[in-house]
């Protein structure tokens, strides 16, 4: 009996069991069955963006005055009066520094009274020589202490004008650095420094750019894209760390004339106008300098660009209505955020810029035009021409 209802159960419990599968096998063909009749994923797609441009190179340097000067001591002495405020704007010729003017007006004094009475006996020598009634060895030595008792006389005079010491250029002065009552050293091999002068309007701008760019700006001023900056004060703009946009125009002055062997980069100037003397000596900024000829560029937004590896691409839509994947060299990304194209993109290819999230490779879609826009024209800069008052600089 027991054997008898074991055997019954087993069997009911097989037929549950192919019950189930049957259903669960029904349900998963039904599914394949719904996604089979779904349309193909919705995406936006535009052709990319032909446009004329210009290419930008951005560098990062510093400002650096045009004329930064050491006022040191030219004679010794104890240092009497200061006669500026630290930090003071000062002119060309201000006097600065006054050292202790009485030990030297009386050695200016002894001099003058020398070269009077030198004077006196060469021009005593001179009339007798007209008379023969001096020997020449006797005029010669007269002439001689004339010429020495001048010198002497003009080295007095040129000591009495170095206690009074003046600013060599118009700018900001930095704070003494000697206070009043010390002594100062006036020695050629041992001048004591009392401050310094940065002169603010104009102001230099340096730049390191890599040999590679150095190359391209060479091929471009032969190939007539873009003259060179060696000969060619070509327009420079540049912004401060807290500025959006640069516009601050200036023009390249200087290129050296060698690679460091060491950075494997050359060094670029540029020179600004810094009336409003905003900008001090040391600040950092990030400068644009043109980088190419006006050529007609492919644009893409710079979101719709993807990644594998190493290699950059970007979807398409093919003649068949599947997404494709394309492989891409890059350009820089414009201030509009639209990435430039150099290469693996044809003016006639559909991009996805929008739904990319639902597009899969060699997948069908379902296609909304869209459009990639950039407003305004790039337009060449005049080259070899100031675009600011630093022309007069």
């Amino acid at each position: 009996m027991k054997n008898s209802l074991f055997k019954t159960a087993a069997y009911f419990s097989i037929i549950s069991f192919v019950c189930l599968t049957i259903s669960a096998c029904n349900k998963q063909s039904n599914s394949n069955e719904a996604a089979a009749q779904l349309p193909p994923p919705e995406v936006t797609v535009s052709k990319p963006l032909q446009k004329k441009i210009i290419e930008w190179d951005e560098y990062l340097g510093r400002f650096l005055s045009v004329d930064r000067v050491e006022v040191l001591a030219r004679v010794s002495g104890y240092l009497e009066e200061i006669r500026f405020k630290d930090g003071d704007i000062v002119e060309k010729g201000d006097v600065l520094f006054v050292i202790d003017q009485r030990p030297f007006r009386i050695a200016l004094d002894r001099a003058k009274a020398r070269y009077e009475l030198a004077k006196k006996d060469f021009d005593r020598a001179e009339d007798l020589r007209k008379s023969r009634a001096v020997s020449q060895e006797d005029f010669d030595s007269r002439l001689q202490e004339f010429r020495v008792a001048k010198a002497d006389l003009d080295q007095a005079r040129l000591d009495m004008e170095f206690t009074e010491v003046k600013a060599a250029v118009t700018g900001r002065v930095s704070r003494n650095l000697i206070d009043e009552g010390n002594m100062v050293m006036g020695d050629v091999f041992n001048s004591t420094l009392l401050t310094t002068i940065v002169k603010l309007d104009p102001i230099h701008f340096y730049f390191e750019a890599s040999e590679q760019e150095l190359l391209k700006y060479i091929r471009l001023d032969r190939s007539g894209a873009r003259p060179g900056s060696v000969k060619n004060p070509n327009p420079i703009y540049v912004k401060l760390q807290d500025e959006k946009e640069f516009d601050r125009v200036g023009r390249m002055d200087f290129v050296d004339n060698e690679v460091d062997t060491e950075t494997g980069t050359i060094q670029g100037r540029a020179i600004f106008d810094n009336k409003d003397k905003l900008i001090y000596p040391g600040m950092f900024g990030r400068a644009r300098l043109i980088g190419s000829g006006l050529y007609e560029a492919l644009l893409v937004p710079d979101e719709v660009i993807g990644t594998d590896q190493s290699r950059k691409f970007v979807m398409l839509v093919n003649a068949d209505g599947k997404a494709e994947r394309r492989f891409v060299e890059l350009g820089p990304v414009r201030d509009s955020g639209l990435r430039i194209i150099r290469s693996g993109l044809e003016p006639d290819d559909v991009v996805i810029i929008n739904g990319l999230q639902r597009a899969r490779p060699g997948t069908p879609v379902t296609t909304v035009e869209g459009t990639i826009e950039e407003a305004g024209e790039d337009k060449m800069p005049v080259f070899g021409k100031a675009d600011s008052d630093t022309a007069k600089a």
